[in-house]
């Protein structure tokens, strides 16, 4: 009896766990391009982040600038993940709020760095919810 309890409350515990489908997300804009997919991670794994992963592209070789993908969870400063000039690299990253088991929103951009001088271009800014 103890044994099929204790069976129940696992599998029932390990359905809880199952992660959010992964879907496409694509992104661009003059000079970037970011191809991938992103999901949203369970409660108590890997934080119950936003999940990214694909490959950020330096576009355009010849015009000298790098490239990067920023994102933004909840109310917390962007974070950068920096590409490389004619270069594509592929990005795996979870993004979460530290301070919950789930983090709820996440926002992100496929970036151009044009320098100090002259503003980055991005591309349109991307905004999720967990549902």
């Amino acid at each position: 009896m103890t044994a099929a309890i204790a069976a129940g409350l696992f599998f029932g515990g390990a359905s809880a766990a199952v992660a959010d489908s992964w879907r496409d997300l694509h992104m661009s804009t003059r000079g970037v391009s970011f191809v991938g997919e992103y999901q949203w991670e369970p409660k108590f794994v890997r934080k119950g982040g936003f999940h990214v992963r694909g490959d950020l592209n330096d576009v355009h070789h010849g015009d000298g600038h790098n490239v990067y993908l920023r994102a933004r969870v909840e109310a917390y400063d962007w974070t950068r993940l920096k590409g490389v000039q004619k270069k594509s690299v592929h990005i795996d990253h979870v993004f979460f709020d530290g301070a919950v088991l789930e983090t709820q929103e996440a926002k992100i951009q496929a970036c151009r760095d044009r320098g100090s001088l002259r503003p980055d271009n991005c591309s349109h800014l991307r905004e999720f919810r967990r549902h």
